[in-house]
């Protein structure tokens, strides 16, 4: 099956170099007949917002807004746009596969920069919940500046993400309860300090890396040069978590860099974190962890740095000898 990924994100760029869409010229007299029986497009805006209301967001922007230009504009209704997820459309795409080549290209970038504008100009403000990939520094601070409500933005794998777009994302939108930054490595910890200043309700951050210790899964999709760029101050940023973001509740650090000195800083200040996730965290040892959570009593899950590596991958002068790392972890996840 060939795929192509989010293929409905270009409707709304057709509709608006088709502004005459769905008038009579070329209407069979078939489909005159039709129309004059139940002619569906004088239906009164707000009975066409209520439908669309209970549509998908792909039947929305693929379907009904390419009927005709009254449901065009009916679904340009404010109302419709309090929700813009996206991650539906990157699962399906996907078919299984965490990411594409083709979602790393300049080309796919335009595409998700393009919805991110016109639902920001139609949401009039009203913005509540944004879950993209791969956006751009300037659709993101654009999307901010008219979003003064909202509550969720996640922002993963967008190779072009900042600490300028966070800084405006800080100081437009302080109702942030939900914070995604997972895989964008453009930002840095100064990007933490902000939101943690702004958004003092925020409660889940999710920072989560592409898995360094076995690339092999990234090779050939995202770029060789991004790869390398992993970040690698994973202490400075938990530090700034725990500085910043005391209120935490739900905590994703997956394959950080972190060592145990990041993770007691965590400890010694989010004392309402309910889960913490520390998958791949391969500088942390069964003792840090028992330290640090012994620290955070309203902890309810754990999700541990247990990460199986094949022998295949392994080179000993990339990553020394496997059985060091059964001995470092103290645990049988890494035994071939």
């Amino acid at each position: 099956m060939i795929h192509e990924p989010l293929a409905w994100e270009v409707a709304h760029s057709y509709m608006a170099e088709n502004e005459n869409i769905g008038t009579d010229a070329g209407v069979s007299p078939q489909k005159e007949v039709c129309r004059e029986i139940r002619d569906w497009s004088e239906l009164i805006p707000i009975c066409l917002t209520n439908i669309f209301n209970r549509l998908s967001l792909k039947d929305r922007w693929a379907g009904v807004m390419v009927v005709c230009h009254s449901w065009l504009e009916a679904a340009k209704d404010p109302t419709l746009f309090s929700s813009f997820n996206l991650e539906p459309a990157f699962e399906a795409d996907g078919d299984g596969r965490p990411d594409l080549t083709c979602w790393w290209t300049p080309a796919f970038q335009r595409r998700i920069d393009a919805m991110l504008r016109f639902v920001a100009k139609y949401g009039s403000g009203g913005l509540r919940e944004i879950r993209v990939r791969h956006c751009s520094d300037a659709s993101l601070c654009f999307i901010a500046e008219s979003s003064p409500n909202l509550e969720i933005l996640s922002v993963r794998s967008s190779q072009s993400i900042t600490d300028v777009s966070i800084s405006i994302v800080a100081l437009h939108c302080p109702l942030l309860v939900e914070l995604d930054l997972s895989n964008c490595y453009e930002m840095s910890y100064k990007s933490i300090q902000l939101i943690g200043k702004n958004c003092p309700n925020l409660t889940i951050l999710k920072r989560n890396l592409l898995n360094w210790l076995d690339p092999s899964q990234h090779v050939g999709v995202v770029p060789d040069d991004y790869l390398r760029a992993c970040p690698q101050d994973g202490d400075m940023e938990a530090s700034t978590v725990a500085q910043f973001m005391p209120r935490l509740k739900h905590l994703e650090l997956r394959f950080s860099k972190l060592t145990i000195i990041g993770l007691i800083s965590v400890s010694e200040s989010c004392h309402d974190l309910e889960l913490l996730d520390l998958f791949g965290c391969a500088n942390l040892t069964s003792r840090a962890l028992e330290q640090a959570s012994s620290k955070m009593m309203n902890l309810k899950t754990l999700i541990r740095p247990n990460f199986y590596i094949p022998r295949s991958v392994f080179h000993t002068e990339r990553y020394g000898h496997w059985r060091l790392y059964d001995e470092r972890f103290q645990t049988n996840v890494f035994q071939i």
